[in-house]
């Protein structure tokens, strides 16, 4: 009998969920070099390109997303749901599949059912500090749960708790994370000199994610006079943001304060713009104070970090993102502010106050620090190997 682990991953739609069971399945395949890994997502989300590009098989099903109204999609749910718990079906008896790993999102609830039906053992990670609906179902069923966050609103099933882990971290944010354990002067050091910047001078990075966050880029940027006297800045602005910025930043600071990223603009301006940093993980490595949403995702990787951080929760949804930077201003790990309230006036009064805190800022860091947490893949991927052999059922 062959001793080669069979292990199916399933989430996608959003980097919050493709990102952390990536990590997880590499750390499988470093543990288990010829373990069979899939991975069951779908063909619009961006698991299409991400997935194949790490190296695993995408395995792809239709989105059943859970009607939440009486509608025509409400209708059609029935059908739906059993023909992609059909496909599912044959693609965990095809891989042979011993256990399940899902991370929410519309694809895992039908692989969650179908596991259940097939008695394949399940394992669940939820990121977000209130779960989802997949994981609501999921959690009925799992052997194992871990999340980021100490109680996301799951309800195991007797005899299986919810274990913080953490998130599992990108492998540029983990191998960050490493560094700066070691040896934090010289990986800032290090990634200044690549961005561009001075590694002896305080630094604010303001990010709103790929799409931007136009409230905080419009008040950071009528600031930029202000933070100038006590700061370099780093703004990724998000895509087609970045002409506004630089004419606000023209308004406040005046044109030479700007500047680009790069070793060849390291005599730019200090006030530093642009749409997008592939290397994001580079800023973060200079960076004393970080300004942005507090998407899951955001908040673990910043806190596995220990970079403090004045939060902006996205003002829609039920205020999920609020529940993501609670724990951490609790642990006084960094700040929060509505978008409603984040002006130019907050910024100058808090984060001018901030800055001129030296020992307060390098306070919130340590306790930043304290919170995160660095193994959270390497935890996720035992539990995970753990559960081969035992039943599901």
């Amino acid at each position: 009998m062959s001793d080669q682990k069979h292990i199916v991953l399933a989430g996608g739609g959003t980097a919050g969920h493709v990102n952390p069971l990536l990590a997880v399945a590499h750390v499988i395949r470093e543990k288990e070099p010829d373990a069979d890994i899939a991975v069951v997502g779908t063909a619009v989300g961006l698991e299409h390109d991400l997935v194949p590009q790490a190296g695993f098989l995408l395995e792809t099903i239709e989105k059943v997303p859970f009607p939440r109204r009486l509608n025509k999609a409400a209708l059609q749910f029935p059908a739906k749901w059993k023909s992609e718990t059909g496909k599912v079906r044959d693609i965990l008896t095809r891989h042979q599949a011993q256990v399940v790993v899902g991370f929410g999102g519309y694809t895992s609830a039908p692989v969650y059912a179908a596991a259940h039906k097939l008695g394949i053992p399940i394992a669940i990670h939820e990121q977000n500090a209130r779960a989802g609906m997949a994981n609501k179902l999921g959690a009925r069923w799992a052997a194992m749960i871990g999340s980021a966050y100490t109680e996301p609103g799951l309800k195991p099933r007797k005899g299986v708790e919810v274990e913080r882990v953490g998130l599992p971290l990108r492998p540029a944010i983990a191998q960050l994370a490493s560094d700066l354990e070691r040896d934090r002067v010289a990986t800032r050091r290090a990634a200044a000199a690549r961005l561009g910047v001075d590694p002896n001078r305080p630094l604010v990075v303001i990010t709103g994610g790929s799409l931007g966050a136009v409230n905080v880029n419009r008040a950071v940027a009528a600031s930029a006079k202000e933070l100038l006297e006590h700061a370099q800045v780093i703004h990724l602005t998000g895509k087609g943001k970045d002409d506004e910025v630089r004419s606000l930043v023209s308004v406040s600071a005046g044109e030479r304060a700007l500047g680009e990223l790069g070793p060849e603009h390291a005599s730019d301006g200090d006030y530093r713009v642009a749409a997008y940093l592939e290397r994001i993980d580079l800023a973060f490595a200079c960076a004393d104070l970080i300004i942005c949403r507090s998407g899951a995702g955001t908040v673990s990787e910043l806190t596995a970090l220990g970079l403090p951080a004045v939060y902006v929760p996205l003002p829609i949804g039920n205020g999920e993102q609020r529940f993501n930077a609670q724990p951490v201003v609790d642990a006084k790990g960094g700040l929060m502010v509505t978008d409603r309230e984040f002006t130019a006036d907050w910024v100058k009064r808090h984060v001018l106050k901030l800055l001129s805190e030296p020992q307060t800022l390098a306070e919130y860091g340590r306790n930043a620090w304290e919170y995160g947490i660095r193994d959270a893949a390497e935890v996720m991927a035992d539990r995970v190997l753990a559960l081969i052999g035992t039943s599901g059922r």
